[in-house]
């Protein structure tokens, strides 16, 4: 077959259906090209693009400065696995040391390995440092969580779909409800086996949950009181997307600080991806100290693609552009102005019961019940509008454009989802 045949959207969605897995029901729209914040289908029609492929697009689709990047490294050198050094590997791992502000990096592709990386070394920086009996080890989650889809992440995830006939499933993990001090602490005193807690600084998937103000701050003094690891996953709400270069930088605003320079929440270990590369190439990582990192030896851990050189300049690219165009504050701004408009406007609306989010991750609350298809039904609305946007949890659609979306974008977005809602017949 000529990979560059030009197919219909409905034949393009019946080969997916016929020699795929089933493992996704996407909306049903086939896209072809992207640019900025829009994206087109096959047969030429434009959308804004209201996801941003959960966060991993905040460049905006087919970022000139990446896509450079990308196909310069690709006409020198792919992939060199680790079995030698490349010439790129070690300025990145120090570049994005530098930008982060932590000593070590580890270099994975998808958020799910980044995760798994980030458990193996808390275990066993429990057992080589803090002294905590092999096979001990335990650590804190959060319900409602969502941190991928392995054997090991579902085993402490509450999504039934994710968990059903998936068993016998991995231990070592206690889950406590989100955006709860006092459950985290009484845990920590009970359970010297605790080697560490990871959470979500805004849980995304579960409905863009965002916890109380100092929540993340509060959580991460009672681990360093009961020595135990705070480890943010970002890899959804980091590189710029709620506002700040992290969402683990508390209530920091970017325009008048560096979140890099000046954290207010610090973690242990912390976890990224997704925007890492600008939605280019897989390209996650976890940054941490050199105490913990150290615990890794050769063939101990790794991958095939981590750290290889596509991904090294891929990734250094996509982070330039995050700084050079101001996208943490480019993100703080139209996120406030997003909520104010529709929550002015939900006082006009029975449809919608709420909004929530930080920066440019944002949700509505739909007024039904979470196995109704209202949700479903209101997003392929809004793609006919020209919008696409995804439910998750039934009742709750989530919004996170690129972040390099305008003023002027952003209200044709609002005045398109308005049009929308207000046209929505139950």
């Amino acid at each position: 077959m000529d990979v560059v045949e030009k197919i219909s959207s409905q034949k393009a969605i019946n080969l997916e259906n016929e020699y795929g897995a089933h493992n996704y029901h996407p909306l049903p729209v086939v896209l072809e090209r992207g640019e900025g914040v829009f994206v087109w289908d096959v047969e030429g029609k434009k959308y804004y693009d209201f996801l941003s492929a959960y966060s991993a697009v905040n460049q905006g689709h087919c970022h000139p400065k990446i896509i450079k990047a990308l196909t310069e490294q690709a006409h020198k050198l792919t992939l060199t696995s680790r079995a030698f050094h490349n010439d790129i590997l070690g300025t990145y791992e120090k570049y994005i040391c530098d930008y982060f502000g932590f000593e070590k990096a580890l270099p994975m592709n998808s958020g799910a390995e980044a995760v798994e990386t980030a458990i193996k070394l808390t275990r066993k920086f429990a057992y080589e440092k803090k002294g905590i009996e092999e096979n001990k080890a335990e650590i804190i989650v959060c319900e409602n969580n969502f941190h991928g889809r392995t054997t090991t992440i579902i085993s402490f995830s509450n999504d039934e779909d994710a968990r059903k006939n998936f068993g016998p499933y991995t231990a070592g993990f206690i889950k406590i409800e989100y955006d709860n001090l006092e459950v985290l602490e009484k845990v920590l005193k009970s359970n010297s086996n605790i080697a560490g807690f990871l959470v979500e600084p805004i849980q995304g998937e579960a409905g863009v949950y965002v916890p109380s103000e100092g929540y993340l701050s509060k959580a991460k003094k009672i681990c360093e009181q009961y020595d135990v690891l705070f480890i943010a996953d970002e890899v959804q709400t980091g590189i710029a997307r709620t506002g700040r270069l992290l969402a683990t930088c508390g209530n920091c605003n970017c325009s008048d600080k560096s979140c890099s320079e000046i954290p207010d929440v610090k973690p242990d270990i912390l976890i990224l991806g997704k925007a890492i590369s600008g939605g280019v190439y897989p390209v996650s990582a976890v940054l941490t100290t050199n105490e913990i990192m150290d615990v890794i030896k050769p063939g101990q851990h790794g991958s095939t693609f981590g750290g290889n050189p596509l991904a090294c300049a891929v990734a250094i690219a996509s982070l330039d552009v995050v700084k050079e165009e101001k996208l943490a504050e480019n993100a703080y701004r139209l996120g406030q102005l997003f909520r104010s408009e529709i929550s002015k406007f939900i006082e006009t609306t029975e449809l919608v019961s709420g909004v929530r989010g930080k920066g440019l991750l944002n949700a509505i609350l739909i007024n039904d019940t979470e196995d109704s298809k209202t949700a479903w039904n209101l997003c392929l609305k809004l793609r006919d509008n020209g919008l696409l946007a995804k439910p998750t949890h039934g009742n709750i659609i989530r919004f996170a454009p690129p972040l390099v979306m305008t003023e002027e974008q952003l209200m044709d977005c609002v005045s398109i989802i308005k049009k929308t809602i207000n046209e929505f017949d139950f």
